[in-house]
């Protein structure tokens, strides 16, 4: 079979399309034996028939019998009728009449499609294979991904982005006390990682983009000069995208890496995308980054949980990677979920780029709407020095603040080259709601979006979207400005002035950076809990130079300042009094006032 003619097919899927149409009789698990557990069920609510309860035989199997009639078929002397009759069931609604005739819900019946589904819920038999040991449609589905993608190797992930963070960071921690360098913004799964591994964190500070407030990811300066410091470090991580769809170019910090010897290991949990279409960024894998994962149901097609791990290059000790993503990942792996993993592939190399053409006319038309609305702003890179600014784009009041940024968050202008078109990220330029307050709204109009913060609200696109979501998005945003319009009568210098007081308590939640040094000193983590009696209180000014025995996190966004063991140093401490005093919210803090933080005694 050609290339073109193998890419069109998606082996795992097929494999359980005809598990389910051979009608096998199952005597393996899953216990529903391909939805007959719920079958007749379903067949008699679609007939408006009640459901039966078996109430005598019930009885007797709770003695220990079994009744049969004459014939000695089993409970056929049941009188159905008066089982119905007495327990008042109503399969159509749910519900029955208790004895003491109160409704209580039953809930038996499934929806069809669910019950279709379970058809294909298999497990590992012959002619499904085994997510552990591929040797056959698994197989053949995660090479003809690694096609797909640009990778050597792909896995198939059942627990999403995060069984591959784990799998990654516990294969190049080989012994303990391995040092990794890690970017400090990162997913909780990769903190889970380093204490699973025992490992130590030298934490990199991530570049922040002066013109939004928020965090990118390391620059290649503060990259290199982390090697330089930590040459036997184990490896590099980083997060690209942001969840705000921000980026920059990989390879200069994949040639820092490679360079040392590391590899250079990438959360694309948001963008499986990238790279498919000539609009979106390229993809961390082109960019020679050497294990990336991504997040298949978030940005395409795959059921939720459905991810891939991708590898390329010598770096990576695919043995050890194997044996760790059999520890991670259940040895009993969805097998619906793998299946919309091959799908979401096959959509792909079948159509190309063309599967993003909907999608794309569908946020473009919102973008373009969004530019008749004033009152509402579309975040967007910052044009180079001596570009104009595209037609009904106006510079953020957030921009107009960069002159109170420290020199240690705009150490390139390459921190954030890249921006996911998909993702949408709005704020009221009237400064009258905060993102919440804006997402309670949307959402009171029907749409849902992604996330938001204090100022922002992430609306995400994708492959799915319509312009039919677009237009209802955007008059959903003209009621808003609507409503409260009365609110937000105010000159743009008013607005502007409104923003800027606000945007240095705003952009400093992101802006947990230490002056003068672009990294942290090794960070141990390990699953052993922190004991009360290792620790004391201290008021925060006579914190400095103690370890820490808590995380700080100021939220949003949920930027770790301080981690657990890590040494706190004068800008540290400046600055957590500095958010207490501006009121940001805390967590991982057990004085949520933050008046006195817990330290290690020693």
């Amino acid at each position: 079979m050609d290339h073109k003619n193998k890419s069109t097919r998606a082996p795992l899927y097929e494999a359980l399309l005809a598990y389910r149409d051979s009608k096998q009789r199952s005597f393996h698990v899953p216990g529903h034996k391909n939805g007959q557990a719920y079958r007749h069920l379903v067949e008699q609510a679609e007939a408006g028939q009640p459901p039966v309860k078996d109430i005598v035989n019930e009885e007797h199997q709770h003695n220990g019998e079994i009744q049969t009639d004459a014939g000695g078929n089993v409970n056929g002397g049941i009188e159905r009728s008066s089982s119905v009759e007495k327990h008042g069931a109503d399969m159509r609604s749910g519900e029955r009449l208790s004895a003491e005739g109160t409704r209580s819900e039953i809930g038996l019946v499934p929806d069809r499609s669910f019950l279709e589904m379970m058809e294909m819920d298999v497990t590992e038999i012959t002619g499904t294979d085994d997510l552990h040991h591929p040797e056959g449609v698994i197989q053949e589905a995660q090479e003809l991904a690694a096609d797909c993608f640009g990778a050597e190797e792909s896995f198939f992930l059942v627990g999403g982005s995060t069984a591959g963070n784990l799998s990654l960071l516990l294969t190049v921690c080989d012994e303990p006390n391995s040092i990794v360098l890690v970017q400090r913004n990162v997913h909780k799964s990769v903190i889970h990682g380093l204490m699973l591994a025992g490992a130590r964190a030298v934490f990199l500070e991530p570049w922040v983009d002066h013109a939004s407030g928020l965090a990118v990811m390391p620059s290649v300066e503060t990259v290199q000069a982390a090697v330089q410091s930590y040459p036997e470090a184990k490896g590099v991580l980083v997060t690209l995208p942001n969840y705000y769809g921000m980026g920059a170019d990989l390879t200069p910090i994949a040639e820092v890496c490679h360079a040392a010897g590391m590899p250079l290991l990438v959360d694309e949990a948001h963008g499986a995308h990238y790279g498919q279409h000539p609009e979106l960024p390229v993809s961390a894998l082109s960019c020679g980054a050497d294990g990336v994962v991504q997040s298949t149901h978030k940005m395409l097609t795959a059921f939720t949980m459905g991810a891939m791990l991708h590898i390329q290059g010598p770096r990576l000790n695919r043995s050890l990677l194997r044996q760790r993503l059999a520890m991670v990942q259940s040895s009993s792996p969805s097998y619906p979920v793998m299946a919309s993993l091959d799908l979401a592939r096959r959509l792909l190399h079948v159509q190309g780029a063309n599967t993003f053409t909907a999608g794309l006319a569908a946020v473009n038309a919102f973008k373009r709407g969004l530019a008749e609305l004033p009152r509402f702003q579309l975040l967007q890179q910052e044009p180079p020095a001596g570009t104009a600014m595209p037609a009904g784009m106006s510079v953020s009041a957030a921009q107009q603040t960069r002159e109170g940024l420290t020199a240690a968050a705009k150490p390139s202008a390459a921190g954030y080259t890249a921006q996911d078109p998909f993702k949408a990220v709005i704020y009221d330029g009237a400064g009258v709601l905060s993102g919440y307050g804006l997402q309670q709204q949307l959402e009171a109009c029907g749409c849902v979006p992604e996330m938001s913060d204090e100022r922002y609200v992430v609306l995400l696109f994708s492959l799915g979207s319509t312009v039919q979501d677009a237009q209802h998005l955007l008059q959903a945003l003209h009621h808003i400005s609507s409503a409260n319009g009365h609110e937000q009568v105010q000159s743009n210098t008013e607005s502007s002035h409104q923003l800027a007081k606000g945007s240095a308590h705003y952009i400093s939640t992101w802006n947990n950076l230490q002056e003068n040094t672009r990294y942290s000193e090794p960070i141990s983590f390990t699953l052993q809990p922190i004991v009360d009696t290792d620790t004391v209180n201290v008021p925060i000014e006579e914190s400095v130079g103690c370890r820490s025995a808590e995380m700080v996190v100021p939220y949003p966004p949920g930027i770790p300042l301080v981690y657990p063991g890590e040494r706190l140093s004068p800008s540290m401490v400046t600055r957590i009094q500095l958010l207490r005093d501006e009121g940001a919210k805390f967590h991982g803090v057990s004085d949520a006032s933050l008046q006195v933080l817990k330290v290690m005694k020693n």
